[in-house]
């Protein structure tokens, strides 16, 4: 009886984690405008180190260490790894950076491009088919940045370089295929040397704001580990519990929370051409949504296939 009810539960609760990691995700901007006197590179490397630290604790609390260690044995995969840290460090690092000088709205215009970034991709390099609405998807998207060259005569590097990189890493992390919390462990060890001599750099040369600022900015940057790695952690569970199709859905609350930061909080400018773009956008992944909500449910029928 007790089996039953966890499991009725379970979807209700991934749900409930979901929301929370894709609302999180999309307030993340208030937390890096908290610290925007502090110069970005710093912000990574303390987001890098304190986020290997509380992963680190999560893995011992869990006893994952000898699955988070595995990856060691294969050098295909520590490589795979090393690839997808780069990429995620320099995606932090774009996304901290584009925050702090106010591009809040160009932040979301990128995670909303990302899952039609992630589909292009696929086909690509995996030579998963494309079904013909996800062309027209893509095709409404690529309208909209084209839209956006029009207008202010130079593409939107902010965006795109965020759902390419983050693209690239999801397709890394697919390949690699390592558990999300002991990959998100050996990304920050592989960086942590990096950040480490940095951070040790700028404490010699006085520019360190760490311990030099206020005792606020101090937990903020401790946090920043905190504020990294929760969130994954609901995502991971929430992945467990659902639909792969709902969880889709559930991470346009993400952009769509920075969007509504970026304009109605910190009035950042949003035109006529910017109103365009984002319509192409929304209209890409509205027929993206529909159509792979539709596609999921299509294997219920009887004698149908999966495509």
């Amino acid at each position: 009886m007790q089996k039953e009810s966890l499991s009725s539960e379970s979807p209700v609760a991934g749900v409930m984690a979901g929301l929370g990691a894709f609302a999180a995700w999309g307030l993340l901007p208030v937390y890096w405008k908290a610290l925007q006197g502090v110069f970005p590179v710093e912000i990574l490397c303390h987001r890098i180190v304190w986020s290997l630290v509380f992963v680190a604790g999560i893995l011992t609390f869990q006893g994952r260490w000898r699955e988070a260690l595995a990856p060691f044995r294969s050098g295909r995969d520590v490589f795979l790894l090393l690839c997808s840290s780069l990429l995620i460090g320099g995606n932090w690092l774009l996304y901290i950076w584009a925050v702090t000088a106010n591009r809040v709205v160009e932040t979301s215009l990128g995670y909303y491009i990302n899952p039609l970034v992630s589909v292009l991709l696929g086909f690509v390099f995996l030579r998963e088919r494309m079904r013909p609405l996800q062309y027209v998807a893509i095709a409404l998207a690529t309208a909209g940045v084209a839209n956006s060259m029009l207008g202010y005569g130079q593409l939107p590097w902010v965006a795109l370089s965020l759902a390419v990189s983050f693209g690239l890493y999801g397709l890394i992390r697919k390949i690699a295929a390592v558990a999300s919390m002991p990959g998100l462990f050996l990304e920050t060890l592989l960086l942590s040397p990096l950040a480490a001599a940095y951070l040790v750099y700028v404490y010699w040369s006085g520019d360190m704001a760490f311990l030099h600022v206020s005792r606020t900015t101090d937990a903020l940057l401790i946090g920043a580990g905190a504020v990294t790695s929760l969130p994954l952690l609901g995502f991971a569970f929430s992945a467990r519990c659902i639909r792969l199709s709902t969880l889709g859905i559930l991470q346009y609350l993400g952009p769509s929370l920075a969007f509504i930061l970026g304009v109605f909080v910190y009035k950042e400018p949003f035109t006529s051409g910017h109103l365009v773009t984002f319509v192409c956008i929304w209209a890409g992944l509205a027929v993206f949504s529909g159509e792979t909500l539709w596609n999921y449910r299509q294997p219920r029928l009887p004698g149908a296939r999966k495509s």
